[in-house]
């Protein structure tokens, strides 16, 4: 379980000058390890922040939509991850190449690897 907290403690601790974490002094230490969890549960409250707002953005072009749309299982997927390739939705949302490429363009997703053959959409 502890594996999971590593790289957000680590976000925090890159906030933390060196010299108080490797400082000589145990508690100056430790206080610097609490600033650490601090600026890393800032960091990960600003980050679901964001991902609310883009979700309510999102949200709202689902109004209208047909029951029987994929557009709000395709929102799910890319909120749960970072980045999703065509073939993820492809197989997640089992539908064809081109009907991935529409869902994709119809939420208006950013492009994030710059490529013209292998594409990945997120959320900025």
């Amino acid at each position: 379980m502890a594996a999971h907290h590593l790289p957000c403690l680590h976000l925090g601790a890159k906030n933390i000058p060196r010299e108080r974490r490797r400082a000589r002094g145990r508690t100056d230490r430790l206080l610097a390890w609490i600033d650490a969890i601090y600026e890393a549960a800032s960091v990960g409250l600003k980050e679901h922040d964001r991902l609310l707002l883009a979700k309510g953005q999102m949200e709202r072009v689902l109004r209208g939509r047909r029951a029987s749309s994929r557009l709000p299982a395709l929102l799910d997927l890319v909120l749960s991850r970072p980045l999703v390739s065509t073939s993820m939705i492809q197989d997640t949302l089992e539908v064809s190449r081109q009907g991935a490429l529409d869902l994709v363009g119809a939420l208006n997703l950013r492009e994030m690897t710059g490529r013209g053959s292998y594409r990945a959409w997120g959320i900025v």
